[in-house]
């Protein structure tokens, strides 16, 4: 986004970014710094603190383009005092194993964070702010968006505090200090601190889903969509797109089932992957080798989870491929350690960076019987 913006506006123009590590790209004025995700870490807290200081002290005759875009919650993990990074960590971990929503989690991260829940907007009054965001949430809510730094709060302490009662996730004694200070609330819709400052969504999942329909449809596939916002658990999802597939009517042309959205998923193994590839799991074993059924799944990030695989895929093939090669599927699923199974089954989806985010992609291919 950053190099894209010096390509049209060119100087002056000066700045800062922050990525994941591995995922930065080549600019000329702005400087990229690369920081932990999906776990914040020391380098993201610094990148913060930095991206307060560069718009403190502005007047209104100043100018602050932000670029937003998922990812952007962990990347910049500056929590409020008195609580510390580590501690920040630890919540952000037991949220992201639970079953929680990103609108849940961002939640939480809003009133722990001294930057988010409209916390940059707030620090660059009186300039003007305009925030160019790539959506990878459900229903494109500005205020969930990277935790909407520059966007007015309609969550509250007491909600964040529900949502970790929700999931069992006990408190450190600074995070009580803070969901507990009514100073320390977030930036709510209407203050007088985000009166110059705007928002424009540039893109979002219904744009990568709406792109796929028309690839397919071009290439003479039938298309359906199953939705744009798919929300819930990935087995559960997995299981409800299974009996979809496996009794399509049958049809002349092959047809391609599109989905979009985020999936959860509850993590109770040791092992890797997430809800894209455990999403495929539980849709490989529902399928049981059906033919003429093909089905892949990725975040369009190229992250799913935590390493460096976008999700994965699976065909007619998979499972007796995986038996002959002695792999469980049963096991694998048990150990939440779908990353594994389909590494070895040289199956995994390695995009490396994207440079985007608009979140989950999934489809499934049925073919015409022979």
């Amino acid at each position: 986004m950053a190099a894209a913006v010096e390509d049209v506006w060119g100087p002056p123009l000066s700045g800062l970014v922050v990525t994941r590590y591995g995922h930065g790209a080549a600019t000329r004025f702005v400087e990229v710094v690369e920081a932990g995700h999906p776990y914040p870490d020391a380098a993201g807290e610094v990148a913060a603190r930095r991206l307060l200081e560069l718009v403190r002290g502005l007047t209104a005759a100043d100018f602050v383009l932000v670029l937003l875009s998922g990812g952007g919650s962990a990347l910049t993990g500056v929590p409020l005092a008195p609580l510390t990074l580590t501690e920040k960590q630890d919540i952000t971990r037991a949220l992201i194993r639970s079953s929680a929503s990103i609108h849940e989690i961002n939640c939480v991260r809003k009133h722990l964070s001294a930057i988010k829940g409209g916390r940059l907007a707030a620090a660059a009054f009186p300039a003007r702010v305009l925030t160019l965001a790539i959506s990878d949430v459900v229903g494109d809510d500005a205020s969930v968006i990277a935790s909407g730094p520059t966007v007015g709060d309609p969550t509250t302490q007491a909600d964040a505090r529900a949502i970790l009662a929700k999931y069992g996730v006990s408190l450190p004694r600074a995070a009580d200090v803070v969901l507990s200070d009514p100073a320390l609330e977030s930036i709510k819709p209407g203050d007088a601190r985000l009166a110059s400052s705007a928002m424009q969504i540039v893109a979002r999942g219904a744009d990568g889903i709406a792109a796929a329909a028309d690839e397919a449809q071009r290439l003479g596939f039938e298309t359906r969509v199953l939705g744009v916002n798919v929300e819930g658990d990935a087995r559960a999802v997995a299981l409800a797109h299974a009996e979809i597939a496996l009794h399509s009517p049958a049809s002349s042309r092959p047809l391609v089932l599109l989905s979009g959205g985020e999936l959860t998923l509850t993590v109770s193994g040791q092992g890797r992957g997430g809800p894209n590839r455990e999403y495929v799991l539980a849709l490989a074993r529902a399928l049981n080798g059906a033919e003429g059924i093909w089905a892949i799944a990725a975040d369009t990030d190229g992250i799913d989870g935590s390493d460096d695989a976008a999700g994965a895929w699976v065909g007619p093939e998979t499972l007796s491929r995986a038996a002959a090669l002695q792999l469980d599927l049963r096991a694998f699923q048990a150990a939440n350690d779908s990353g594994a199974f389909f590494a070895a089954l040289g199956q995994a989806v390695v995009t490396g960076p994207t440079r985007t985010n608009v979140n989950d992609f999934r489809a499934i291919l049925i073919t015409p019987a022979v």
